[in-house]
């Protein structure tokens, strides 16, 4: 009798477990296994480069075509923090073995308010080190977070966090930072809205077209 209790303990226990994780998948569970289904469908390129974060890389819907000389494969999770990306490395990074990864997140970051620069330099460390457990000496584009109007309240905080990771990863191997804040200012530092779509947080063709200029010299055939 007592077995039986026990177990049915535990069965309602495991029905519990399920129920809530139903309830609470994390962030971007459902997209995440939407590219795991398109995967199996289509194969995707052997060793590619890799680009992979929020949706500044999902967006960049010509991505492949542009840099299809260097394998490229798009990986972007629109809305994604940081730590999201940390979370689904063995969804979205790991099984591609790429040959090199070119990442851009932290943007997303920057809107709560219990986020400081050093937060976002810790989140960063430890995408960093988890990609780094497991790809020793891939090499990594870090692209900086971009200056975008419809954030412009959190401008210090993007330049503070850009100027903290570009420190970090100075020191470490097989990285390049590559800043394409400046690159998207006026010659005076001011903001460009016409690099941008209406909600002035996306970019348009012309944005992207200066991404592509300063990404392309670091990629590796």
């Amino acid at each position: 009798n007592i077995m039986k209790r026990s177990f049915l303990i535990i069965f309602l226990l495991q029905l519990f477990i399920t129920a809530s994780f139903a309830q609470k998948k994390p962030a971007y569970w459902e997209d995440v296994q939407v590219i795991k289904k398109y995967d199996k469908m289509y194969k995707p390129p052997v060793n590619p480069v890799l680009f992979v974060g929020s949706s500044s890389i999902r967006k960049w819907d010509d991505l492949t075509q542009v840099f299809a000389k260097y394998n490229a494969l798009n990986r972007g999770i629109g809305g994604a923090v940081i730590n999201d990306i940390t979370f689904y490395l063995n969804d979205i990074v790991f099984p591609y073995q790429p040959k090199q990864i070119v990442l851009y997140v932290g943007e997303n970051d920057l809107p709560d308010e219990k986020v400081t620069p050093d937060t976002v330099l810790n989140r960063t460390i430890n995408l960093y080190k988890a990609i780094r457990a497991k790809l020793p000496n891939t090499p990594i584009v870090y692209i900086s977070m971009k200056p975008s109007p419809s954030r412009k309240q959190f401008k210090e905080k993007a330049e503070a966090s850009n100027a903290l990771i570009e420190k970090f990863l100075a020191g470490e191997a097989n990285t390049k930072f590559v800043n394409i804040y400046s690159l998207m200012l006026t010659r005076d530092g001011q903001l460009r809205p016409e690099l941008f779509v209406s909600d002035m947080l996306h970019m348009n063709a012309s944005g992207y077209a200066i991404w592509r200029k300063a990404v392309q010299k670091y990629l590796i055939k």
